[in-house]
């Protein structure tokens, strides 16, 4: 079954897809990108739009910049994990200094909660 999403989202995720950030270009174009799993940017879920979604596995990936350290910002960010924690979707959230400083402690991260292992990245 399809989520139910804001409409009026629909141009800033467009506009958030063209211009992705220097973090979520490395991880779609370099790890994500060839996953054997549908992988979409900047799905639209209830009022929220997710980095990343993987529909087959129910997670979304978040990569957090500096603001996301703040109280207002993490506050928010809690609340958006509990709304896709009620539907069954996990969350991952990586600072984009742990994605520059360790790109592959994430994408192993990834394969772990997906199941999978890098040999899937071979074929």
């Amino acid at each position: 079954m399809p989520y139910e999403y804001n409409k009026t989202l629909t141009p800033n995720a467009q506009d958030l897809r063209k211009n992705m950030t220097l973090d979520e270009k490395h991880l779609w174009y370099d790890f994500l990108k060839r996953l054997p799993l549908t992988v979409n940017r900047q799905k639209m879920i209830g009022p929220y739009i997710t980095d990343f979604y993987i529909h087959s596995a129910k997670i979304v990936i978040e990569l957090d910049g500096i603001q996301h350290e703040m109280l207002e910002t993490k506050t928010k960010d809690e609340k958006r994990d509990e709304y896709f924690k009620s539907y069954g979707i996990t969350v991952l959230r990586y600072s984009n200094a742990v994605l520059r400083e360790n790109f592959n402690f994430v994408c192993e991260d990834i394969l772990n909660h997906l199941g999978l292992d890098y040999e899937v990245l071979k074929k």
